[in-house]
């Protein structure tokens, strides 16, 4: 009986120890370690109108041309006339809307006298025509991301106003000397921004650009009689922004010139051709804008 009980013992331990049967057997996959890409991004492209007084309409047919090839900037910063369509464009208005606002714009919406003065106009139908085109928006509540640059008339420094009230900001960048009144803006006089910066190429970078864009209408001097004190300045101004812009554009990653040859700053009765101007510039620099955005694409 003893030797039974033993032999039974022994048995019972041994299936103790052994798997029963049916028990499954469980495994797990090893987990994928392998990292998720993100998909690519463009590079933020940014927009640098430059200075030009009525050469300025040519920035709308360069703003065309991108928007109907489907590039649409991500900031925009803009100087003395650029500054003007700068402000349109960022307050959400499209390259076919500013196109339409040109050709009707009455030049006399903007002209108020200022005699006797410091200048021939006071610069403030200027700044509420911009009130108006852009809903009144401050610089901070634009849809784009806008920049204005004016130059502070004590210390000569290059201003980027990123804040406040959109129309005073444009009309200070507007502000040539001699021309426009000096515009007071928190205690402080600014003057036209074309004087330190005619096309904002640093500005724009500072916002945050990876691709700049930059549109250059400042006219070349040719030689044309100066008799006139406003040819005079607008020639001087010529001269001065073309050495500032050798300096400014070398940052830029693509710099647009619209043939504007015979079109003067002073020459709002050309608007059309200053347009057809920029959608051409535009136009034929497509293919590296192109390039350059698929280049810089991460």
């Amino acid at each position: 009986m003893r030797r039974l009980l033993g032999t039974l013992a022994v048995l019972l331990l041994a299936a103790c120890q052994s798997v029963p049967p049916s028990a499954p057997i469980h495994t797990h996959p090893a987990p994928d370690t392998t990292a998720i890409k993100a998909p690519p991004r463009p590079p933020r492209v940014g927009l640098a109108l430059g200075g030009g007084a009525a050469r300025g309409f040519s920035h709308i047919g360069v703003i065309q041309v991108l928007e109907e090839n489907g590039i649409r900037p991500d900031l925009v910063a803009g100087t003395s006339a650029g500054s003007l369509v700068a402000a349109l464009y960022a307050s959400g208005k499209t390259g076919a809307e500013l196109g339409m606002l040109a050709m009707t714009m009455d030049e006399g919406a903007i002209t108020d006298w200022a005699f006797p003065g410091r200048a021939l106009l006071r610069g403030e139908a200027l700044a509420r025509y911009v009130r108006e085109h852009t809903g009144g928006r401050a610089i901070e509540q634009m849809r784009l991301p806008l920049g204005i640059v004016a130059t502070d008339l004590d210390s000569g420094a290059a201003i980027l106003f990123q804040r406040g009230d959109t129309g005073t900001a444009v009309r200070a960048s507007s502000a040539v000397p001699a021309v426009f009144q000096p515009v007071t803006i928190g205690g402080r006089e600014y003057v036209d921004g074309g004087l330190v910066s005619p096309v904002p190429v640093r500005f724009v970078r500072q916002m945050g650009a990876e691709l700049v864009i930059a549109i250059d209408i400042s006219a070349v001097p040719d030689g044309a009689p100066t008799g006139d004190a406003m040819k005079m300045l607008l020639q001087t101004f010529s001269i001065m922004s073309r050495s500032i812009n050798a300096y400014e554009l070398r940052d830029a990653d693509i710099v647009l010139r619209p043939a504007l040859a015979g079109v003067s700053s002073a020459d709002f009765a050309a608007r059309r051709r200053s347009i057809q101007a920029g959608r051409e510039a535009a136009l034929a620099a497509l293919p590296a804008i192109k390039a350059r955005i698929a280049a810089a694409t991460h």
